[in-house]
């Protein structure tokens, strides 16, 4: 088992509501600092000068953090806090900051999600929503994809009458390179159960996710 491996195992029995942030932290990762010691060369960069001696174990552990997602499970992240519950009306998280990868090009994209359920006798801790996004953020993706993972993740933890997802985000593999439109807004949504096939509570998640919110 690897040191990646066995803190993820680790973190999995003591403490799953910290599986994220212990995820994040940086571990030995020499082959990978190597591949980065190599691409600096690659690019007709010095890496043995004084700013990038350090560099490959900055990206080393940048790039573990920033797709620490793969070694965590919804099911780890939300633990316990699946409740019993009455409420009927829908719940909605709105501007959550999502951060994550394009897997084309390993660039950042970054922008907010709003999420809402229809409860069906079970609710989740509202902490619980932004930490599956982030498990599923944490890996190179597609915002699409994304999307659809935490819109299924969400109706399989809850089996609630409907699970809407709506992604407002930019992606700088298009703004920073290919065809450079810094302000162009990528929007992807997912709808399941009665967001999907009831217009009367579909209108209602659209109308309050847009609600006063603008992606500076």
């Amino acid at each position: 088992m690897s040191v990646w491996e066995k803190r993820s195992h680790a973190s999995r029995i003591t403490d799953p509501d910290a599986l994220i942030e212990e995820a994040s932290r940086p571990v030995e990762d020499a082959e990978l600092q190597e591949h980065v010691y190599q691409i600096l060369g690659h690019l007709g960069e010095d890496p043995h000068r004084e700013g990038l001696v350090r560099t490959p174990e900055r990206v080393a552990h940048s790039l573990r953090s920033l797709t620490c997602g793969y070694g965590v499970s919804v099911q780890d992240v939300v633990g316990d806090a699946v409740f019993e519950g009455e409420h009927e009306s829908m719940v909605l998280v709105r501007d959550i900051e999502v951060y994550s990868l394009c897997e084309h090009h390993m660039l950042p994209f970054f922008g907010r999600v709003h999420i809402a359920y229809y409860p069906d006798g079970r609710i989740l801790g509202l902490s619980k929503i932004p930490r599956v996004v982030d498990i599923f953020a944490r890996r190179l993706q597609l915002q699409e994809r994304l999307t659809d993972q935490i819109a299924d993740a969400l109706m399989d933890v809850l089996e609630p009458e409907g699970v809407g997802v709506i992604i407002e985000a930019r992606h700088l593999c298009m703004m920073m390179r290919g065809v450079e439109k810094q302000n162009s807004k990528t929007v992807t949504c997912a709808l399941r159960g009665m967001f999907r096939d009831d217009a009367k509570a579909r209108d209602e998640f659209l109308r309050l996710a847009h609600g006063g919110w603008q992606l500076d």
